[in-house]
């Protein structure tokens, strides 16, 4: 059941919405069926062998489920949040005009998008197989008008280390982020941790996923089954960049992603199997990267779209001809909203 018009975080764009590649359904599920453990659970995790607590926390302004493992908030599995991104309780992200906020600013407080399409990164020493990281980059820029540029001085950018998993923040953080790859990530799962890094969600949680694909819970690890919640569970019912989702698309879940007894967690809606992606970005996956950062990568402001969501300064707000709103819940209403040169929202 889709539910109201309301927002949820999104630190660079509303969840990427892929078009839908051609597929050979049969050879597909055949390769399914013939590959290896390995193959079909292929899922990034940031802690594939660990369990945490699960929680519900706050972070721009959404509550959102999270799962606390070694002192990191983990969502859908390979999302990172530091939980000093995140409170507890909601707290006063909007002022109103002519009131003074308070001199501690809220926690997520960036904006998600990399300005001028450049987004700085730097390798751990210690990373193995680094060619992993230069093989995605390097298909990054073949297919998009973003540039990655190997970090000095600057205090926002990629970190790419040694880890447990694959896992990464999503959208600029605006410090050091790291995006862990343990040795078993290939260069796809840098591609899709890179996904993350730059704004995109996970596809298979796009608000119109029900049209498409069938989620068994029965099968879903128990205390994961909110790793599958769509986005329009957690307080978003918005626009698509495009009007199908993409089985193709790199950032969409395996189909046994989360498994708790070898069977699919995830089948097309009419039962059958799809075969996970990890080679490279989809039509759709570079149709929407280019909808955010436009082509000519060359002007400081974002291409922000209406009807879009995006966390700015720690608020999650949609763009609405060319004006920003943010839906008051205590006011259970929207409200037309400005950000002030001092990085603090205000209603008008």
């Amino acid at each position: 059941m889709r539910k109201r018009n309301l927002m949820f975080l999104l630190p660079a764009l509303a969840v990427l919405s892929c078009s839908k590649d051609s597929i050979n359904q049969t050879e597909e599920t055949e390769q399914l069926k013939s590959g290896t453990k390995e193959e079909k659970m292929n899922v990034e995790a940031a802690f594939p062998t660990k369990f945490g607590s699960v929680s519900e926390v706050y972070y721009a302004g959404k509550r959102i489920p999270v799962e606390d493992v070694k002192g990191k908030y983990v969502y859908q599995g390979d999302i990172i949040f530091d939980k000093d991104m995140v409170t507890s309780e909601p707290v006063q992200m909007v002022f109103e005009e002519g009131e003074t906020p308070p001199e501690q600013r809220s926690v997520g407080r960036t904006s998600g998008m990399w300005p001028n399409n450049t987004v700085y990164y730097a390798i751990d020493s210690n990373l193995p197989d680094k060619y992993r990281v230069e093989d995605a980059i390097a298909h990054w820029e073949s297919k998009t008008s973003l540039k990655f540029v190997q970090r000095t001085s600057q205090s926002n950018y990629i970190y790419f280390t040694p880890g447990s998993g694959c896992s990464s923040y999503v959208g600029m953080t605006g410090s050091k982020q790291p995006v862990t790859l343990a040795s078993a990530c290939t260069t796809g799962n840098t591609i899709h941790e890179i996904g993350h890094a730059v704004g995109l969600w996970h596809e298979q949680s796009r608000v119109d996923r029900d049209s498409h694909i069938t989620v068994h819970y029965e099968n879903i690890q128990s205390g994961r089954e909110h790793n599958f919640d769509t986005y329009a569970e957690n307080g978003l019912d918005g626009n698509e960049f495009t009007s199908n989702l993409d089985f193709n698309s790199i950032m969409m879940y395996g189909p046994y992603s989360f498994s708790s007894n070898g069977q699919p967690t995830i089948t097309r809606a009419d039962g059958s199997l799809y075969q996970i992606q990890r080679s490279k970005l989809s039509n759709g996956d570079v149709a929407g990267i280019n909808s955010m950062y436009s082509g000519d990568g060359g002007t400081t402001e974002p291409n922000y779209i209406n009807g879009e969501y995006y966390t700015i300064e720690g608020l999650t707000v949609l763009r609405s001809n060319d004006r920003w709103y943010y839906f008051s819940e205590n006011l259970s209403r929207w409200k037309q909203v400005r950000l002030s040169n001092n990085g603090y929202w205000y209603f008008l």
